[in-house]
């Protein structure tokens, strides 16, 4: 395996062939990034569990059992993990077999409005990102942090050629710098590679703070999707 190195202000970085980075991780990643994720995504979960309370109330009576669903999704080092979110959708006719639509029909059509599977709760809890609330449960559980690229399915990154890509060199995140882009509405995160590649070449402190102030300019923000 050949390398290449670069460097950056914040950390030692080096290329392999397969675009996978070797690099020197910063105090702030090896030591501070995640126990910053227990107190603050502990504190934002015991402020959001009466929300999400009345949300599954809501998704329940609206759409029948199974106020939950569960995914597949690229973990940190290319590692599977379960990403939770609420139901938005009615299950696909088409699909009969399965109980629920499959996530990449669902970036393809959530947002043509003669979807048949749309309700207007969907609308309103994907419009306010809080169908993305469960994913508290990934971060405290240490699959996921509150800033990170955004977490792809397995498939979809084979079948588009970025299952290898730095951005799997960290944890994926709720909220991060293709999540705050407007790019996040084309739910496409190929056009957004380059964001994350600079965010895993320039992990710190400061910039999570900076994607997590984003995230409440852009999603409580006036919005047309996520």
């Amino acid at each position: 395996m050949s390398e290449t190195s670069a460097s950056t202000d914040q950390v030692s970085i080096t290329y392999s062939d397969d675009l996978r980075i070797v690099r020197d991780r910063t105090i702030y990643e090896r030591r501070i990034k995640r126990p910053l994720d227990v107190v603050l995504g502990g504190l934002a979960l015991l402020g959001a569990l009466p929300v999400m309370a009345v949300i599954a109330v809501a998704v329940r009576a609206g759409l029948g059992k199974g106020v939950l669903y569960s995914q597949q999704r690229i973990g940190v080092e290319g590692a599977p993990f379960t990403i939770y979110k609420f139901r938005t959708m009615r299950p696909d006719r088409r699909q009969r077999e399965l109980e629920f639509p499959d996530d990449e029909d669902r970036r393809g059509e959530h947002k043509d409005d003669d979807d048949p599977r749309h309700t207007g709760l969907g609308r309103l809890l994907r419009r306010l990102s809080l169908d993305e609330l469960p994913q508290l449960l990934n971060v405290m559980r240490g699959e996921m942090s509150l800033v990170g690229p955004r977490p792809e399915m397995i498939d979809v990154a084979r079948q588009r050629g970025y299952l290898h890509h730095p951005r799997h060199e960290v944890k994926p995140g709720m909220t991060g710098p293709y999540q705050t882009s407007d790019l996040r509405l084309n739910g496409d995160l190929r056009d957004g590679l380059h964001l994350d590649e600079e965010y895993v070449n320039n992990l710190t402190f400061r910039n999570d703070m900076r994607y997590l102030l984003r995230t409440f300019t852009v999603f409580f923000g006036d919005k047309t999707g996520s």
